[in-house]
């Protein structure tokens, strides 16, 4: 039998271990709430993603090819969106099919088309915009991909310079040099907005090379690598 020294012995001795377990517990539990912050994950970014035209308005086509300007422009909304979403980017996309965005019982469908991107774009909560175009041109040996951004959109700029400048580096024959564009669907928004005209599918060469998968996957991935440039300041 233990004696009542020895009792008050090992009474002893446990309180302390209880005690020592409960200061470290404390101590852990202010250390992660002071840090908390700290880990806390970034905020989802959100990409809208414009393929120009749709429905009845095909935009230019190719004269190799035959290929509409507006279901290229789809293949390539959609190939920015894979690569966006692989690197954790949210993506809002005005238009998913072939179909236009106008109402059907519209009198003006251009208006009622850039009304309802308009919309689409307002009510996204998105970060960084994007409109996906192809570009054309009388004279056939003009070429390059060229970045536009909005009248008076300071952020714009800087993110439309960003995507020229990856471009620039990555993909022959692209422009050096970001423009100012008046355009509604930058226009309508005061998000950072950059219209992408891809290629001239008035040069022979170049529609060739934007009806392929791998050049489709280069010049997206430089596009987006833009961005991320841009998103990183």
């Amino acid at each position: 039998m233990f004696s009542k020294h020895t009792f008050f012995v090992l009474k002893k001795k446990w309180l302390l271990i209880f005690l020592c377990v409960l200061l470290v517990l404390t101590s852990v539990v202010v250390y992660f709430t002071a840090i908390r912050p700290t880990f806390q994950p970034k905020p989802l970014r959100t990409i809208v993603i414009d393929a120009g035209h749709g429905g009845k308005d095909g935009g230019a086509s190719g004269k190799t090819t035959g290929v509409s300007e507006s279901q290229i422009n789809l293949d390539y909304a959609f190939e920015l969106k894979s690569i966006c979403e692989d690197l954790g980017f949210k993506v809002v996309m005005t238009r998913k099919d072939e179909n236009g965005l106008y109402s059907p019982f519209a009198s003006n469908k251009k208006r009622s088309e850039m009304e309802k991107r308009s919309q689409i774009i307002s009510q996204s909560g998105g970060d960084v915009l994007l409109s996906v175009h192809m570009n054309s041109f009388p004279l056939s040996s003009t070429r390059g991909a060229q970045v536009f951004y909005g009248v008076g959109n300071a952020e714009g700029k800087i993110l439309a310079e960003s995507i020229q400048q990856s471009l620039y580096q990555n993909i022959e024959f692209a422009k050096a040099v970001a423009k100012e564009g008046d355009y509604y669907v930058l226009n309508c928004t005061s998000m950072p907005g950059a219209l992408i005209e891809f290629g001239f599918l008035s040069n022979a060469a170049e529609e060739k090379l934007l009806v392929q998968k791998e050049y489709r996957r280069s010049i997206c991935n430089a596009v987006v690598n833009g961005i991320v440039s841009y998103l990183s300041f």
